[in-house]
């Protein structure tokens, strides 16, 4: 991985802090990008079979010329294949699309009622015993989910990947994640690009000759959280990797705290079995 970002040690792997996100990049649109952040000294590729995109970040990743072992892969299982056998060879078919024999970190997309969430784990588990993933995670569980799949998991669980910006609070997924041992990851960081325009993130940027958006993902960081920006734009690449040689004060951090607000979450398809925690 990249020496210039900082790792989160979680269960049985070191996750860099700082990634590139790849939702949203279909129709061959992620290869370029991908290739362009790994250039500029991203290790961390982030990616899922519900983006469509697979073939091109392992296309990327193979035209890098970097080695696979410097590069931290994860993707994500759909929902429609949680159930014992069909997970096993969704991920299966996931390597085949990415060109490498494992991920580093496999996840489940979303908490799913349809089929017991034990069975999902000990296929979850499977997929690790069997060497197609070094270490599994979860993405947009709510505390109470996180803690049933934790309790059916042999193996432990590396990360909850979370939509978690400025104006979402989420202190109560974080507390209950660092208690288990299990780390964040933010999709969403920066808000779908809402940060820009925040009077408080531009004047916090501007005392470190930062964008609004640096001081956000530098907020993110200092937390512990492992960000995960997604651009379209080549430019924003290198501007959100350039957040490396600066910190927020305490003052800053908590300032940039007091941004988050009820109305604050972006993505709400949580499936309505389930409920999001309240801060």
């Amino acid at each position: 991985m990249s020496k210039l970002v900082p790792a989160v040690r979680s269960g049985d792997v070191l996750i860099p802090a700082l990634g590139f996100g790849t939702w949203q990049l279909e129709n061959g649109s992620a290869q370029p990008l991908v290739e362009q952040a790994l250039e500029i000294g991203y290790r961390h590729i982030d990616t899922a079979q519900i983006y469509r995109n697979e073939r091109d970040v392992g296309a990327a990743i193979a035209a890098s010329g970097i080695k696979r072992d410097e590069i931290f892969l994860t993707t994500k299982v759909w929902v429609d294949h949680f159930a014992d056998g069909d997970l096993q060879r969704s991920a299966e078919k996931s390597l085949e699309k990415l060109g490498v024999d494992h991920v580093d970190l496999l996840l489940l997309h979303w908490p799913k009622p349809d089929v017991p969430l034990a069975q999902t784990m000990a296929a979850l588990n499977d997929v690790r015993d069997r060497g197609l993933t070094r270490a599994i995670g979860l993405s947009n569980f709510p505390s109470a989910v996180m803690a049933q799949a934790q309790a059916l998991s042999k193996a432990p669980i590396a990360t909850n990947q979370v939509e978690y910006h400025p104006y979402l609070s989420q202190k109560t997924l974080i507390a209950a994640a660092h208690a288990a041992g299990t780390s964040i990851t933010a999709w969403s960081p920066l808000a779908q690009g809402k940060v820009a325009e925040d009077p408080v993130l531009i004047a916090i940027g501007q005392a470190h000759g930062k964008t609004p958006g640096q001081a956000a993902l530098r907020w993110l960081i200092q937390q512990g959280v492992i960000a995960i920006p997604r651009t379209k734009t080549p430019a924003r690449i290198a501007e959100n990797f350039d957040v490396l040689d600066f910190d927020l004060t305490d003052a800053e951090m908590a300032a940039v705290f007091a941004l988050a607000r009820p109305d604050g979450r972006m993505g709400n398809w949580l499936d309505a079995a389930y409920s999001w925690d309240v801060d």
